[in-house]
């Protein structure tokens, strides 16, 4: 704690460790924020990026791991951040569980899976959070999906939790101004599923889009920083990095 300067900012990303997240904390490190990455399996990815970090500025990140669906620990991944840093700036709700759910098929189990990683935790995170983003007129940034506003086939539940998210911010940027402002970025084609997509399907979807390419994480973590550090007067908006495919049918 002796090496964080305190007029440094301070964010918690959640799902830190690999894909977007990572790329996510790798910008806001850059901008001169201090960072509380949080994984819940990638343990050993996500102590290589803060050691990576943490080598271009001495103890500027450290690993809290944690299962969000398990809502005892969502305040201790708040009180952590704190007591390591003294302050929070930046709350980064980017872990995300991300599987098709035919209705013929779904569980209980997979709502309740879906649910708790897409809108359930960044819920109880926030709660836990608020104080201390209150006493830094700090923001909150969700990550959410293009999909949830105009839907995925066989993926219903994820739709309907990534919706919830966005639900959420709106509601949120109202009852939590004007001190912390709430906002979500909704990508499009940025980063297949590690499952992966058809490539035919993919030019396909390419070739719908304005922009005629696919974005980059890069993309999307260049709207995380301007809301969480340029955009002062932007609460309750979902910003769409998709290219211009939401404007396409």
């Amino acid at each position: 704690m002796a090496s964080h300067n305190p007029q440094r900012p301070v964010a918690l990303i959640t799902g830190g460790a690999k894909r977007v997240g990572a790329v996510i904390a790798r910008a806001l490190h850059a901008a001169g924020y201090d960072l509380a990455l949080h994984c819940r399996h990638s343990t050993t990815e996500a102590h290589a990026l803060a050691d990576e970090l943490s080598t271009q500025r001495t103890q500027s990140v450290f690993v809290v791991q944690a299962d969000l669906a398990d809502l005892q620990t969502l305040p201790k991944l708040i009180e952590a951040t704190v007591s390591q840093y003294g302050r929070l700036d930046a709350l980064v709700n980017n872990a995300s569980a991300f599987y098709p759910t035919p209705l013929e098929t779904a569980t209980s189990a997979q709502w309740n899976d879906l649910f708790a990683s897409n809108a359930q935790a960044p819920f109880f995170l926030t709660q836990a959070a608020w104080p201390a983003l209150r006493a830094a007129r700090g923001a909150i940034v969700n990550l959410v999906d293009i999909y949830a506003e105009r839907a995925l086939a066989q993926h219903p539940i994820y739709v309907m939790a990534k919706a919830a998210l966005i639900a959420m911010t709106r509601s949120l940027a109202l009852d939590l101004g004007p001190d912390v402002r709430v906002n979500g970025v909704a990508p499009g084609a940025v980063m297949w599923p590690s499952d992966g997509k058809p490539y035919a399907e993919q030019d396909a979807m390419l070739a719908r889009t304005p922009l005629k390419r696919a974005g980059t994480p890069d993309d999307v973590a260049s709207a995380v920083l301007w809301l969480l550090r340029d955009a002062p007067f932007v609460t309750g908006q979902i910003i769409h990095v998709d290219g211009g495919r939401g404007v396409t049918v």
